[in-house]
């Protein structure tokens, strides 16, 4: 087990899984992304974050930065919790995480390709019975874009692979880069939280990070990072539009109470005891049974009581209009400021009143699913890191371990019908200029679908063998002929040709004998006791052999026509037919070969010279 162990920490500690896929082909697996953004080590940044990255703590203690931009992240964190309170950034949130992980015309969330089928079948028992996918990968999602960061524990078996996966706080881990002089593309994480401290190795832990700026390495950047200060000004405007709604909107009244002949002294007590009585009701507590003046609900600061003297003056009341002030507006532009730095369309959340038609909103739509994609190939890449994983627990090596391509659907049809109308386009060209021969095939694969001479030589090669298995489809529907397995067709125009051609045409072999066939067994009157057979029905009873086709059967007294003579005629008859016939043998040395038939009228002929 441990060397196993050791092996998996092999396998992860450089920055690259490279395998050689065939010849000088190789495919390379950046499962920790270092080759978009590199490492803090390595990749100058602008420290944004209170000098973190530039200190000279930093230089002599590389841990010093871990746990300064630990505190800072925590910081971050906490803002993240306040947006996610808010329904606007809860709801952008969700549809972050149903966007990346719509399920496609099957109903797979994932969809695996492998050239080996075991392969697959292994890697569709991870994802769809242990880890539960189609389940488990909307939560990842929605927190790695909150966070910028999703952590989880991998259990690993040998022989077996991944059994288990067991989320983890982002709050509780740290990842550790360069920390050892040894590998400077080592990688581990430090958990500290409720179940103890512990260091874990790179393949023990999954680390979904959304990598899009330099300096939040070696962390992921979260969507609401760039609406964090927005937000924090859209919250003040709405407070202080909520305030001077529920402050100042109301209107105010002004009350010019005529005091007559009251001396100058008193005035202050009669008109405290004049907005007493206004702005309090006498109550007695039926419990307890004390007197109370219970304060009106009337605001007596927003009204204003100005004594008058005068003998045209009189106790009146008037209205002040309230506030005109429009918040609003400020809201709105903070909102939409808001908008722009989550991407999402407004018509998706509700706030289509700037949507003046489908265009529109399909142009918005292909924008976003841009992003979304962006956010599914980090996905992508951490599930191919734990399919390595399993496949390698399983025993499978080298090639095998990269042999397999995982995809998540398309968030937009739009988008999708996009490409389709593109390519539709591409192929309507190509085929009008192949029509009119005004330009060459080659010109076109190169011009038109950006394929070099290889690939287009390649694509005529693959064409023809389409039509070879069309045409294979054909005959076994048609005439439930296979070709592969006959070589031969049947049924096709060609066929039916050479049918008619040989029906019509006149038959090869020696030609019908002329005359009446008087005196032999065929005559239409019947058998003659004492007639001869006719040259048509004498029958060999050999066959002769396709060795002979070079000359007569008599060159080799073995042959079928030596077995006739010795079993239908005498000895002196062999004799003297081996003696006159043994000058054509000597000739027929010399002769080219000639045809079955021929072989045959020659022993014919010979026959009748016998009898």
């Amino acid at each position: 087990m441990a060397k196993f162990y050791d092996n998996m920490k092999k396998l992860f500690s450089t920055s690259v899984i490279v395998r050689n896929v065939g010849g000088k082909n190789f495919k390379v697996v950046d499962t920790a992304r270092y080759q978009s953004d590199g490492s803090p080590f390595n990749t100058k940044v602008i420290d944004r974050f209170g000098r973190l990255h530039g200190t000279k703590a930093y230089t002599t203690n590389t841990f010093n930065q871990y746990y300064a931009y630990s505190s800072t992240k925590i910081d971050l964190y906490t803002d993240y919790e306040a947006m996610d309170e808010d329904p606007l950034i809860s709801s952008a949130l969700d549809i972050y995480a149903d966007e990346s992980t719509t399920k496609n015309e099957e109903g797979e969330v994932l969809v695996i390709k492998a050239e080996d089928a075991e392969i697959q079948k292994i890697l569709h028992n991870l994802f769809y019975d242990i880890l539960n996918i189609e389940y488990n990968l909307w939560p990842w999602t929605r927190n790695m874009c909150k966070y910028g960061d999703y952590y989880m524990f991998i259990d690993i078996k040998e022989n077996v692979g991944i059994v288990n996966v067991t989320p983890l706080s982002s709050y509780e881990v740290l990842r550790e880069e360069g920390t050892s002089t040894d590998d400077m593309y080592r990688t581990r994480f430090v958990y500290e939280g409720p179940l103890g401290k512990g260091t874990f190795e790179n393949f023990e832990i999954a680390h979904f990070r959304l990598l899009s700026d330099t300096n939040f390495l070696p962390y992921g950047k979260s969507i609401l990072e760039g609406g964090r200060k927005i937000y924090k000004q859209l919250v003040l405007m709405e407070d202080a539009m909520l305030t001077h709604r529920v402050m100042r909107a109301p209107e105010k009244r002004l009350f010019k109470i005529d005091i007559g002949n009251i001396p100058p002294s008193e005035v202050d007590q009669y008109m405290q005891s004049l907005i007493n009585s206004m702005k309090k009701i006498p109550l007695i507590d039926p419990q307890t049974g004390k007197y109370n003046l219970r304060y009106n609900m009337q605001n007596i600061l927003e009204d204003f009581f100005l004594p008058v003297r005068g003998k045209d003056s009189g106790t009146t009341i008037e209205t002040l209009a309230g506030l005109q002030y429009q918040a609003i507006d400020d809201v709105k532009y903070l909102q939409q400021k808001l908008f722009a730095a989550l991407k999402i369309p407004r018509a998706f959340l509700g706030y289509d009143e700037n949507v003046e038609g489908k265009a529109t909103l399909a142009a918005e739509d292909i924008r976003f699913s841009r992003t979304i994609e962006r956010v599914q190939r980090i996905l992508i890449s951490e599930l191919t890191k734990l399919a390595i994983i399993h496949l390698y627990a399983q025993g499978y090596r080298d090639s095998e371990l990269v042999s397999f391509k995982l995809e998540l659907t398309s968030p937009s049809i739009i988008y999708e019908q996009e490409k389709i109308n593109l390519y539709q386009k591409k192929v309507e060209l190509f085929t009008a200029a192949t029509e009119t021969h005004a330009l060459s095939k080659l010109y076109l694969y190169k011009n038109i679908f950006n394929f070099s001479e290889d690939e287009a030589k390649q694509e005529v090669a693959n064409m023809i063998e389409d039509a070879k298995y069309k045409f294979r489809i054909s005959q076994l529907e048609t005439e439930g002929n296979d070709p592969t397995v006959t070589a031969q067709s049947f049924g096709t125009p060609h066929d039916v040709a050479m049918s008619n051609n040989a029906q019509t045409a006149e038959p090869m072999g020696r030609p019908k004998e002329m005359g009446s066939d008087y005196g032999t067994d065929a005559h239409y009157a019947g058998r003659d006791p004492i007639g001869q057979k006719a040259a048509s029905d004498v029958k060999p009873d050999f066959k002769i052999s396709h060795k002979y086709k070079g000359g007569s059967p008599l060159n080799n007294e073995s042959s079928g026509f030596a077995d006739y003579l010795n079993s239908h005629f005498k000895v002196k008859t062999r004799k003297i037919i081996a003696d006159s016939l043994k000058p054509r043998n000597e000739a027929n040395e010399n002769t080219s070969k000639i045809t079955e038939n021929q072989d045959e009228n020659t022993f014919l002929d010979e026959k009748n010279i016998i009898s």
